[in-house]
């Protein structure tokens, strides 16, 4: 549940290709790192890889946890920038990529035994892993049967997990509520939540919790040795020694309560987790993924949400909670793992002075996960969901047909095949089962997740949504005759050797993004271990990857992979089809339950009781609303000032040309890799076709040349590159009325596939043509769903997008293509393909001719000098073949949306609140103060009003100091204006304020660390190319590291007059419910104009 990031400056990708996404981070940006999974949104099912489509990662984004077991997805872990992930690869083999050039140096193996030894551990199994270069142990505590992978290596980015086998009995969401909860002090740390301290004032490069079906996991990292330590130990202390367990509060905060205000008023349910899963359970395809789960394991722990549901939460006692962690968070039931350049004695020590304190229990033997047996014939399930009443509702059914795999866990080269199999049928556009279900118009996007494997036993499940109720069953045969016909004929060799390619180069080129690579092994070996099975197996693939390859080179693909067709989906009785149905009135009909609950309970209750709960209420907030004593706050260990670098970490950047096309340099360690940007201005673009350019992006990769169709190139850069992606991105530039607003064509590749990727750049930017009318309105209809779904899921970046269309150019020109205006721009789109499609194409061919060119085109490489070198050939022959010019004249953007408050009322159970001003208006001049101390904000008045005692999943701030918006937004909401009145009340809080010397020191501590947040290669190399496009200097960067560190609470004081602004003159967006919308315009109004969207 990591908290929401909001990187506002809009990069779409429509793009066969992953790349990090902490490359998006925009240094002015004062939005947090993705901290911790208590706060984003997501399933109780963690994905962090590469996979089918936007649709698909929408599902499995991290609201909990949900991880893969082995199998090539978990390999290919990897967070990204938007849209469509990595699909396409070289035939080169490259080594593994590292951090840097160096070779891993290991401690004395004789001393470390005899350590481990002394501290009580018994080595089970040591193994060289040459597939990430590190030296792995596996431990058992002798004592307690606790397991302990030891893993060491020269990476920095140092990682710690502790995991828990947590197997739910019923839906109460128990351990949900726990991995809150236990992060609510500790006995060593008896603050309210230590965690919060921890992000205020940490280096941490990962700070998480998040929850499984069947697991809990607890994860930290830090590239500093000494706040890596700090953060191991309060993470241990927490999960082992809770103070929730003894603290009926916590369990009330975090997991559900009655609140009653007033006697005379109504009571209502409240509670951050029951909150969040309201949330949830308002989004049509995480109600699928539930269903399809809890309906293909009916009889063990997989058949109820470990997360809980709303409706069965309120069920859940105190008693079975601290029941519930008593019996599993023992260190008997604990997988641990420690991982990068630290000493690995130090970590033995460490662990010893907890895991001694315990004796040895049954709870490993009791957490155990069975099996699922499989069904003797298939299984229908017709299920509801909320949808809104405009449209036609017969056309927005969903359908999925899912197969439990196995009765019991797959052998590694079975799972790698499968691995192979899923890409083959959906992992790129080109994929004959996703291209046959897309092209059909039987739907407007996919479901299902195709083969997931991190669970005991792996399945498969693949459909449509948007269908009409008549073509249901038109559906489910589509599918089984595409299927059955592959088993028979088999796939395109092209289409075999670039999905080998693909993995080949996800997995050597190991690009996890802002995402720890040892947590990404972390969690592959979880997968196993968790299941008492051989936790190195899963690190180690190139044995099996080999024979794989091999046995694909001596039988053929057919051999290879129809077999598993057959057995595992087409002969497979365990089939369970699952069939959501729109309900308009489900959403109403809940809430009118929930009320009608509710009136019951208190009806049942005396003056007296009444009374007692309207106190207990009071009570509760008044505790949630009270700050820690100092010496509570003392006690959660921090780092110094002295800790931290003066300086801004530089990236190398020479900055060229070639034959006068400007060219940005970073000479770095890639390992044989070249990361390129090709950025093209957009200035020149007409405003009014600025809502296409997202669809002629996706159109330059999903379309075909005059020479190849669109399968055709997808498969050859799949085959010769790392990926390219293309995408538009626009930004304010702090002092300047016109937005930054450009196209940027990304791509890797193997050193010595240079020329290939450039070559494929040219042919994706110039030949594609615009030709394929059915095509393209797939391209639409695909993105308005996704647009439909990110309106329920992410309503917090609906409304920040919204505000900022109304404050700022860039904004406005953002919300074209992202927004609520883009969806409405989509929904009048797909009937004119129809009417109009020679306009439509003209467009489309329009936007190539005013953005590619030579005059306005910025090249940026990432790479070794010697990569580089050798490379430059191919960049002047690209840049040759570009046109001179740009057609058009420029011209001048100038829109913005009226600024009145405004709700887009959708069927949903939460709401999500924004106000924004532009506090540069007043005069404010940017300082570095700014942000320590909107970073404060959000982890001190909004946390504790918004999320702690509001109940809300979340609530932040975000100061874009590019465009000088400072915003508030709340995430999965139960309120609507009592959260404006916290936003209101920023500035008192911030005039009030008093602060000590270590509150402040760990301000500014952990500003630095979202400043300095860890980077691999590629992304530091575009993050330093957004800094060139948005004018910002090393000397600024230096100027405002200064200014940070020297912060002090006067800045505090005077910036609240500033943030006063937003309270004066700010505009309101709210994302809600129609009711919530009623009732708030009934007490203040016509506060808001309403829009109905859904």
């Amino acid at each position: 549940m990591e908290r929401a990031v909001l990187l506002r400056s809009m990069s779409m990708s429509t793009s066969t290709s992953s790349f990090s996404s902490s490359a998006f981070i925009i240094s002015g940006r004062l939005t947090s790192r993705r901290p911790s999974s208590r706060f984003l949104p997501g399933r109780h099912r963690f994905h962090f890889i590469p996979k089918h489509d936007e649709q698909k990662q929408l599902q499995r984004l991290p609201l909990l946890g949900r991880h893969l077991s082995l199998n090539l997805r978990s390999f290919l872990i990897a967070t990204s920038p938007p849209a469509h992930f990595s699909r396409c690869l070289s035939s080169i083999s490259p080594q593994a990529v590292a951090t840097s050039p160096s070779h891993p140096s290991f401690p004395d193996i004789e001393n470390q035994n005899h350590v481990a030894e002394k501290l009580g551990f018994e080595k089970l199994s040591e193994q060289f892993i040459p597939e990430c270069k590190s030296k792995a142990v596996l431990y058992k505590h002798r004592k307690t049967g606790a397991q302990v992978m030891s893993v060491s290596n020269d990476d920095e980015n140092k990682v710690f997990g502790i995991v828990f086998r947590t197997p739910p009995k019923d839906s109460t969401g128990i351990p949900h509520i726990l991995e809150h909860s236990v992060l609510c002090g500790s006995r060593k740390y008896p603050l309210k939540e230590p965690f919060v301290e921890l992000l205020k004032g940490s280096l941490h490069t990962f700070l998480n919790a998040f929850t499984y079906p069947d697991r809990t996991c607890y994860p930290v990292a830090s590239t500093n040795t000494k706040d890596f330590y700090n953060l191991v130990d309060v993470y241990l202390d927490a999960v082992f020694f809770p103070k929730c367990v003894e603290d009926f509060r916590t369990f009330q905060q975090e997991g559900w309560h009655y609140e009653l205000n007033d006697p005379a008023e109504d009571i209502s349910f409240k509670g951050v987790v029951f909150n969040e899963m309201k949330g949830v359970y308002s989004q049509p395809d995480s109600i699928l993924g539930r269903t399809i789960q809890q309906a293909l394991f009916p009889d063990n722990t997989y058949g109820v949400d470990s997360g809980g549901d709303p409706k069965v939460i309120p069920k859940l006692t105190f008693e079975e909670f601290k029941d519930f962690h008593r019996k599993y968070y023992h260190p008997s039931n604990a997988r641990i793992w420690f991982y990068g350049d630290d000493d690995p004695n130090e970590r033995l020590r460490l662990l010893s002075e907890y895991l001694d304190m315990f004796e040895a229990s049954s709870a490993s033997i009791e957490s155990k996960v069975e099996p699922q047996k499989l069904f003797s014939e298939p299984v229908r399930i017709v299920e509801k969901y909320p949808a809104g009443d405009g449209g036609d509702l017969k056309k927005k059914h969903m359908v999925c047909l899912n197969w439990l795999l196995s009765d019991e866990p797959l052998d590694l080269e079975t799972e790698l095949t499968l691995g192979f199999l899923d890409h083959l049928l959906l992992g790129t556009p080109a994929s004959p089962l996703r291209k046959k279900l897309l092209e059909s118009g039987l739907g407007e996007a996919i479901v299902g997740g195709g083969v997931e494997d991190e669970l005991l036993q792996p399945q498969f499940s693949i459909g449509l949504k948007g269908v009409s109720e008549d073509d249901i069953h038109k559906v489910e045969e589509l599918i089984i005759s595409t299927l059955k016909n592959l088993a028979e004929e088999g796939f395109d060799s092209n289409a075999v050797e670039a999905s080998v390619n693909t993995i080949e180069f996800s997995l050597r080129e190991n690009n996890t993004g802002s995402f720890p690579r040892g947590l990404s092994l972390m969690l592959r070996s979880i997968g196993k271990w968790i299941y008492d099975m051989d936790p190195f197996e899963p690190l180690k693939y190139e044995n099996s990857l080999m024979k794989l390859k091999t046995r694909i080179a001596e039988e053929g693909s057919r051999a290879v992979f129809s077999p598993l067709i057959e057995k595992y989906i087409l002969n497979n009785t365990h089939c369970v089809t699952v069939e959501m149905q729109p309900d308009p009135e489900k959403a109403s009909c809940d809430e009118a339950t929930e009320k009608e609950i509710l009136a019951k309970v208190k009806a049942s209750m005396t003056e007296e009781d009444l009374a007692e709960l309207a106190h207990a209420t009071h009570v509760l907030r008044l505790k949630q609303e009270t700050p820690d004593p100092p010496e509570a706050l003392r006690s959660v260990p921090s780092l110094s000032l002295h800790d931290i670098p003066k300086k801004p970490v530089r990236v190398p950047t020479e900055i060229g040309d070639i034959d006068g096309v400007k060219v940005l340099k970073h000479d770095l360690f890639t390992n044989d890799i070249i990361y390129t940007e090709i950025v093209f201005d957009m200035s020149l673009l007409k405003q009014d076709l600025l809502p296409l350019v997202p669809l002629f992006c996706q159109s330059l990769l999903e379309m075909g040349t005059k020479d190849m169709d669109f399968v055709q190139l997808n498969q050859l850069i799949g085959r010769k590159t790392g990926g390219i992606s293309v995408y538009p991105f626009t930004s304010s530039m702090r002092g300047k009325e016109e937005p930054c607003s450009h196209v940027i064509v990304r791509g890797k590749a193997m050193g010595g596939r240079a020329e290939d990727l450039f070559n494929l750049m040219n042919c994706v930017l110039q030949e594609v043509q615009f030709t394929d009318q059915l095509r393209f309105k797939q391209f639409v209809s695909q993105s308005k769903a996704r647009m439909e779904n990110r309106l329920r899921g992410s309503g917090h970046g609906i409304a920040a997008a919204r505000m900022d269309a109304k404050l700022n150019m860039a904004g406005w020109i953002s919300e074209q293509m992202s927004g609520i205006s883009y969806l409405e721009f989509l929904r009048g789109l797909e009937q004119k393909v129809d009417q109009d499609w020679s306009c439509i194409s003209s467009s489309l061919e329009e936007i190539r001719k005013s953005i590619f060119s030579r005059k306005h085109c910025l090249v940026n490489v990432t790479a070794d000098a010697n990569i580089f070198f050798n490379s430059e050939k191919y960049i002047r022959a690209f840049l040759d073949l570009l046109p001179s010019d740009a057609f058009g004249k420029a011209t001048t953007w100038n829109a913005q949306l009226s600024a009145e408050n405004e709700a887009i009322a959708i069927p949903t159970q939460v709401n999500y609140v924004g106000k924004a001003a532009n506090i540069y208006d007043t005069g404010y001049q940017l300082k570095g103060s700014a942000y320590v101390i909107s970073r404060y904000i959000n982890n001190t008045w909004l946390w504790d009003r918004v999320r702690v005692s509001g109940g809300a999943y979340g609530g932040f701030s975000d100061f874009d100091t590019h465009s000088g918006v400072f915003s508030f937004l709340s995430y999965r909401d139960p309120n609507l204006l009592s959260t404006l009145d916290v936003y209101d009340g920023t500035g008192d809080f911030l005039h009030g304020l008093e602060m000590d010397n270590d509150a402040l020191t760990k301000a500014i501590i952990g500003t630095i660390g979202d400043i300095d947040a860890y980077k691999l290669p590629d992304a530091k190399g575009y993050s330093s190319l957004l800094r060139y496009l948005l004018g910002v200097t090393e000397e600024e960067r230096e100027s405002r590291r200064e200014e940070i560190l020297s912060t002090s609470l006067k800045d505090f004081k005077e910036f609240a007059d500033t943030i006063d602004y937003v309270k004066d003159k700010g505009v309101v967006v709210a994302v809600a419910s129609p009711e919530d919308l009623d009732s708030a315009n009934k007490e203040r109004p016509c506060y808001f104009q309403v829009k109905k969207v859904l």
